[in-house]
């Protein structure tokens, strides 16, 4: 086999994205026949050199896989968790090492990707692609037609540390309830922003009892019961690339 470059190796062994593979070299997390290699530019023979990361033997994946789990709360969305908390790789058995494509918070249950496509992840979260995702939340107290508006229009959220104000999303009241003092939202959003839907509801003033991802563009978790998964048909994939 013709040699590549190490992060588009390790992109396609499903360690992580190419950008995040990249970022893992340049850390010193990666070695080629024993050597720690900090270069972007290294290039292997994957039928020859042997590539470790974090110490454990990478190996190619030939085979991709695409992998849709509805998360439950108390989970964490990473590959190991310094914690020794329960992360989503649990739930998933199967011998391909595979990486979720972004995040979902331990608190918030639904649709999540995995998979050992590198490229395949970079592309999805890309912001550039704008891949809608569907939440479900329920507020404390009676929302605002003033609130839904807001959300609707953007809201000035922290962004690790800097003021960012969100682009335009779909906000629909799916039900209130007075006598539980509750409110339940769909909220449709493109980016992808670290809690973004908690902070924007947190912007408006109101509290975020549960909260759940329905959808990541079109394709829902409806029919899999929470902490189950089952592999994306190919449609879906190229639906998601397009």
């Amino acid at each position: 086999m013709e040699q590549v470059r190490l992060q588009k190796f390790l992109a396609e062994a499903g360690v992580a994205s190419r950008r995040k593979s990249e970022e893992l070299i340049l850390a010193g997390k990666v070695a080629v026949n024993g050597n720690v290699v900090t270069e972007l530019g290294t290039k292997v023979n994957p039928d020859t050199d042997k590539v470790t990361f974090n110490g454990q033997i990478v190996e190619s994946s030939e085979k991709k896989v695409y992998i849709l789990l509805n998360k439950p709360i108390g989970y964490v969305t990473t590959a190991s968790d310094q914690f020794n908390r329960d992360t989503v790789l649990d739930l998933v058995k199967i011998r391909e090492r595979v990486v979720p494509c972004g995040r979902l918070d331990m608190y918030t249950s639904g649709a999540l990707i995995l998979t050992n496509d590198g490229d395949f992840v970079y592309k999805i979260t890309h912001p550039k692609h704008e891949i809608t995702k569907t939440y479900t939340v329920t507020l404390k107290g009676i929302v605002t037609n003033e609130e839904v508006q807001s959300l609707r229009n953007g809201v000035e959220i922290d962004d690790d540390g800097t003021p960012y104000k969100t682009k335009k999303a779909q906000v629909k009241i799916l039900k209130t309830d007075l006598e539980k003092d509750i409110s339940r939202l769909e909220i449709v959003i493109h980016e992808g922003k670290n809690r973004q839907v908690r902070k924007m509801c947190e912007a408006v003033g109101r509290k975020v009892l549960a909260l759940h991802r329905s959808k990541i563009g079109d394709i829902g978790v409806k029919d899999i019961e929470l902490g189950k998964w089952r592999f994306l048909k190919d449609y879906e994939i190229q639906k998601l690339l397009k």
